[in-house]
């Protein structure tokens, strides 16, 4: 009897000194799509809220980004802490070397998340850890089972009501959410996008008010369509900037009605730069007139030996004649460095600074990644003779090389946890994931990225 005693009281104290999921921690992660670092020191971008934020607690001057410096690879690897090579996402799309096709991941249209992303994402590991999750317009998360309220970053009506939870859908109707509008908004583009926003910010504090998740994503998008649109610094851009700033302040209102301050922590950051451009570089032009593409009538093309892939800034450099590839490398390398705009040329040796695996470890990646100067972007045209043309106004873009100055992402935090007054000089996207799980007692394995231990108290 008493060994058995001493038995059980052993069992108490280990359950008593293991640690519990952290149910009284709230993380709210909110990324303004296209909210490029320069943004926090220039006085005509009004965003109030997010420097309050960054003034009661911590920021970094730049956040660097993964490479291509598009939405869908990097929301991806700001919730896994991983490069896209792991995490999967290697793209907003790519070019499919069988099918000879672009296939899309962004707006989530044809892959569910767990098809898509193959590295744990911060809201698995909350909700097996018992914790509430939530995620409103979140990047190449459709159909997570881990999420208990969300709505997916998606196009069509069918699917965002197919995806998105019933109960917070049906909430947002009793509320006036005018959720039966995505559709119609998405079709606008970048012109509906301060409408989505508008409409994802409510979802998001309907969340907070209804069902207090411990982890809330939320993606503002409007940002990013002013940029696409105008260009970076533009009045467009700042008026976007201020209305995304508003979108974060309603969260942070909602946050305090829902009693949760004291509790909570905000992460308020992006995903890529932008640059403004005026030229376009069309290498398929110049693969066309060596020979290595052909097009019947304009840009129906009918082979290629080449096929030059644009992700914006960047452009992946695919060889489809496998049995001649090493010698077409050699024969196109130097041409596609010699065009105009073009800044830099990566080989498959350098792969690994971007992040990247080799094709023959994955068919989706290029044999070659190229990236633009600043004021030039890549199109995939193959019709015509001009190897650059003009665009009609000025126009904004992103995915080019994170080293690139402009790529530079924004990070600040504040709240719970965090100490005030900290400013570091550089983060990276992959420290978001781990620094939020530890925000939320647990505990990211296997990442790429690490813990902010400078910007945290001490326990």
């Amino acid at each position: 009897m008493k060994r058995l005693l001493t038995t059980l009281l052993c069992l108490a104290s280990l359950h008593l000194t293991a640690a519990p999921p952290a149910n009284d921690r709230y993380v709210v992660l909110i990324s303004v799509d296209g909210l490029a670092h320069y943004y926090f020191d220039d006085p005509k971008a009004p965003m109030p809220t997010i420097r309050k934020l960054a003034a009661e607690g911590a920021r970094a001057r730049t956040m660097h980004t993964s490479f291509p410096t598009v939405t869908w690879t990097n929301h991806t690897a700001l919730v896994t802490g991983v490069q896209p090579w792991k995490h999967g996402v290697i793209g907003n799309d790519y070019f499919d070397r069988d099918q000879l096709k672009t296939v899309p991941y962004i707006l989530d249209a044809l892959f569910g998340k767990d098809e898509l992303v193959k590295s744990p994402t911060i809201y698995d590991l909350a909700h097996q850890a018992g914790l509430k999750t939530a995620a409103i317009c979140w990047p190449a998360s459709r159909g997570a089972k881990t999420l208990d309220w969300t709505v997916p970053d998606v196009l069509e009506q069918g699917l965002f009501e197919q995806f998105g939870t019933a109960e917070l859908l049906a909430e947002a109707r009793d509320a006036g959410v005018p959720v039966e509008k995505q559709n119609e908004w998405c079709k606008k583009i970048n012109e509906g996008k301060p409408m989505r926003d508008s409409m994802y910010g409510r979802l998001a504090t309907l969340a907070i008010a209804k069902h207090q998740p411990h982890l809330l994503l939320l993606h503002l998008v409007t940002v990013d369509s002013a940029q696409h649109s105008y260009g970076r610094n533009t009045a467009e851009a700042y008026w976007a900037i201020h209305d995304s700033d508003s979108r974060v302040r309603d969260v942070v209102d909602a946050v305090e009605a829902a009693g949760l301050k004291d509790k909570t922590t905000f992460i308020i950051t992006s995903d890529h730069g932008f640059i403004t451009f005026t030229r376009q570089i069309q290498p398929n032009v110049m693969l066309k007139k060596a020979g290595l593409i052909t097009a019947a009538l304009a840009n129906k093309v009918t082979e290629r030996k080449v096929w030059c892939h644009p992700e914006g800034g960047a452009c992946f450099v695919y060889i489809l004649d496998s049995a001649n590839r090493e010698a077409l490398i050699n024969q196109i390398k130097p041409k596609l460095s010699a065009l105009e705009g073009v800044e830099k040329l990566v080989e498959g040796k350098d792969f690994a600074s971007l992040g990247f695996q080799t094709p023959d470890k994955d068919s989706r990646l290029p044999d070659l990644v190229l990236s633009a100067k600043d004021g030039y972007s890549f199109s995939n045209e193959v019709g015509g003779d001009s190897e650059i043309v003009d665009t009609d106004v000025p126009r904004g873009a992103h995915g080019y090389v994170p080293s690139h100055p402009l790529m530079g992402a924004s990070f600040i935090i504040s709240g719970r946890g965090i100490k005030q007054g900290v400013v570091l000089d550089e983060v990276s996207n992959l420290d978001v994931a781990p620094t939020t799980a530890a925000l939320l007692g647990i505990e990211m394995k296997n990442v790429d990225g690490r813990v902010l231990d400078e910007v945290m108290k001490s326990k």
